[in-house]
């Protein structure tokens, strides 16, 4: 039974990786696995409320009070691909002591996300590694050759030292019920599950796990020949429940960190961005200013974007946006896919009829280029461009939503697209 439950659950992390990376690659995502990355879904909340975000990120939080970090093992992209690079290299594993480095790192991250910026998350969050790596973004390839070398020499210290939601639900795993532990009247002291915990949780001297750090990969529950690893409900004689007094003072330098960082994330979100100028933004990320603060740069949309307008953060802007140099390339009216992946609300989920009607940028025609064709003028979605009496076209601002189609179809670079300061719907 113990080894059915472990090759489930591999099976399963297997078929939620293969999605993950399905739709970072745009090839195909009808199955929002995405949308249960627990900092995207944080930050949703926050930004772009709405009672699924909310009911998902309820969810998490419920079955990491049950379960553990399951979460860390079955959902996240990261973890499982270290799951399966250390499956390859098949390294032993060896006891390692809590840390508290991950608090703090925790404290930095989502006290400044708190704070309305995710500057800080985009160099610590295991989902943006993921998709910034897979859709072949420097910062995710370095971040993941990074993790890679950890892996290899200790297994998986990213989850259990490292990452910042690694250490926010490993505290919730602290109190859950259904846990990790050795029945100490059968163990032999072997040492069979030390050796093949990826995690480094368990402490054979003391005979315990540690369900904070322990990842619940199931690994070492049929590796025991005795089968006295348990993943239950533990007696309660065994329950131990004491706060050390370093544990005490790591806790409160991490809560003042954390408040710090929240004024310090607000400070740094209202200067996001005043010093940018002409970046057109993808329908229903509202300005600059929000996208700046709200962008994990995970360019989940980037390839998911049909037209291929969109381009990953540069020295330009550091969040995505939209380049219509990019070839003969437009916005098109009848596409939100965009809003519709983006799992962090940076990009608002809005209807296509609001996308329709949203102004992202404003085209303007050069009238001494103009040749009077009359392409632009059946081309246009809106019906934005008519002739006036001398037979020249131009743009009716009051109607224009920038999507760009009509530079892509005229003839004699007659028409430019500027950038607004704030998408309105007309």
């Amino acid at each position: 039974m113990k080894n059915i439950l472990y090759k489930l659950r591999l099976i399963i992390a297997c078929l939620i990786l293969i999605l993950c990376i399905l739709a970072v690659t745009g090839i195909f995502y009808p199955v929002k696995v995405l949308d249960l990355q627990f900092t995207p879904l944080l930050q949703r909340v926050f930004v772009d409320f709405s009672i699924i975000s909310l009911s998902l990120l309820t969810l998490i939080i419920v079955i990491t009070l049950l379960f553990g970090r399951i979460y860390c093992s079955m959902l996240c992209p990261l973890g499982i691909f270290q799951d399966l690079l250390l499956l390859i290299i098949k390294k032993e594993g060896e006891y390692r002591k809590n840390l508290p480095f991950k608090y703090f790192i925790a404290a930095l991250s989502f006290g400044f996300l708190i704070g309305s910026n995710v500057l800080i998350l985009r160099y610590t969050d295991p989902y943006t590694y993921f998709g910034s790596a897979v859709s072949l973004s420097l910062i995710g390839l370095i971040a993941i050759a990074v993790v890679i070398i950890l892996t290899i020499l200790k297994s998986r210290l990213f989850c259990t030292d490292i990452c910042p939601v690694g250490a926010v639900l490993g505290l919730i795993s602290k109190i859950s019920i259904f846990k990790m532990y050795i029945n100490k009247k059968e163990c032999l002291s072997c040492g069979m599950c030390e050796r093949n915990c990826p995690s480094g949780c368990i402490d054979l001297n003391e005979e315990e796990i540690d369900n904070v750090t322990c990842v619940k990969c199931l690994k070492c529950l049929p590796n025991c020949p005795k089968g006295a690893l348990t993943f239950g409900i533990k007696p309660k004689e065994e329950l131990k429940f004491n706060i050390k007094r370093r544990d005490f003072i790591t806790t409160s330098a991490a809560l003042v960190l954390f408040s710090g960082m929240i004024k310090a994330g607000v400070e740094f979100s209202k200067k996001a961005g005043s010093k940018i100028k002409d970046i057109i933004l993808p329908p229903g990320s509202i300005d600059k200013k929000r996208m700046l603060n709200t962008c994990l740069n995970c360019n989940l949309c980037i390839n998911s974007c049909p037209s291929k307008i969109l381009s990953k953060a540069d020295e330009s802007f550091n969040a995505v946006h939209i380049d219509y140099s990019k070839g003969k390339r437009f916005c098109e009216f009848d596409c939100k896919k965009c809003s519709e992946v983006c799992p962090s609300g940076a990009i608002k989920r809005i209807t296509l009829e609001e996308k329709q009607n949203t102004r992202i940028a404003m085209a303007v025609i050069n009238q001494e280029n103009c040749n009077s064709c009359e392409i632009c003028i059946n081309e246009c979605p809106v019906n934005a461009i008519t002739k006036q009496d001398n037979q020249k076209s131009v743009i009716d601002a009051s109607k224009c939503i920038g999507c760009g189609k009509c530079k892509t179809v005229c003839g004699f670079n007659a028409i430019e697209v500027f950038a607004v300061n704030e998408q309105r719907v007309l």
